[in-house]
């Protein structure tokens, strides 16, 4: 199974497991709501622990399921899933190893802390793809000072594991091999906490913008399904980058 999660001690381990990219296809991504459903419903936790086996966290979502007409299931259903990890009712943390691109890196943008490790790195590569992240046009400008948040989505170079410290959106670097220990000590100490007491607290710091934030995301789904990808340049980029091969932009 690609996706796996268990709960012991209040602490809830939703992990990816499909290394060596943890590539997010639709089948994974289902997968992973199923799992946030169950363990949103489960009495004892306390915390959510996100993780993925391997070197690396994730690449992204599978470029060939973005291409017509697969992008008009895929991209909603990767927008409900990011949707569903910020309406989690408990606190979530994110342990991040390696590359941490695309759609995995807007996976992550949700969580309430994020523990990397030093030698990780997270990119928005999409617009070398002739397209755009359609949920980091919604959160990473909140995690990030806006102007930088542009300069990743803009150019498409990711930055270093240190950088994303040095701005706060990662709250603590640790060794690579070292990353899944300091993320679950982290959340076996938040775990020490009243369920209530938590879950209280998760909703005042979402504050009343949750609302908003889900409409952003389905209206940026839209003009990704509706605009975008009726436009040469999206499904030459996406074709282009499945053949290996230098993309041909429509300059007119």
């Amino acid at each position: 199974m690609a996706v796996t999660s268990a709960v012991t001690a209040g602490v809830g381990r939703l992990l990816l497991d499909h290394p060596p990219l943890n590539i997010l296809t639709r089948a994974e991504l289902a997968a992973v709501r199923r799992e946030l459903e169950a363990l949103a419903r489960e009495p004892t936790l306390r915390v959510l622990l996100l993780s993925a086996r391997g070197k690396h966290f994730s690449a992204g979502a599978d470029v060939g399921e973005h291409l017509p007409p697969h992008h008009r299931t895929l991209i909603p259903d990767f927008l409900e899933t990011v949707a569903q990890l910020d309406a989690f009712p408990l606190p979530v943390i994110a342990a991040v190893r390696g590359r941490c691109l695309g759609g995995g890196f807007e996976l992550i943008q949700p969580a309430d802390i994020i523990i990397a490790g030093e030698g990780a790195s997270f990119g928005q590569p999409e617009i070398a793809l002739g397209v755009f992240p359609p949920a980091a046009v919604v959160l990473l400008p909140a995690r990030l000072p806006v102007g930088l948040a542009a300069q990743v989505i803009y150019s498409g170079d990711p930055i270093s594991a240190k950088e994303a410290e040095r701005c706060g959106f990662v709250a603590r670097l640790a060794p690579d091999d070292a990353v899944d220990q300091v993320a679950g000590d982290v959340a076996e100490r938040i775990a020490r906490h009243s369920a209530a007491a938590l879950r209280a607290t998760k909703r005042a710091l979402r504050g009343p913008g949750a609302d908003a934030r889900h409409a952003a995301l389905r209206q940026a789904g839209h003009a990704y399904v509706h605009d975008l990808m009726e436009t040469h340049d999206a499904v030459e980029g996406l074709r282009a980058f499945s053949e290996k091969r230098q993309p041909a932009w429509n300059h007119t």
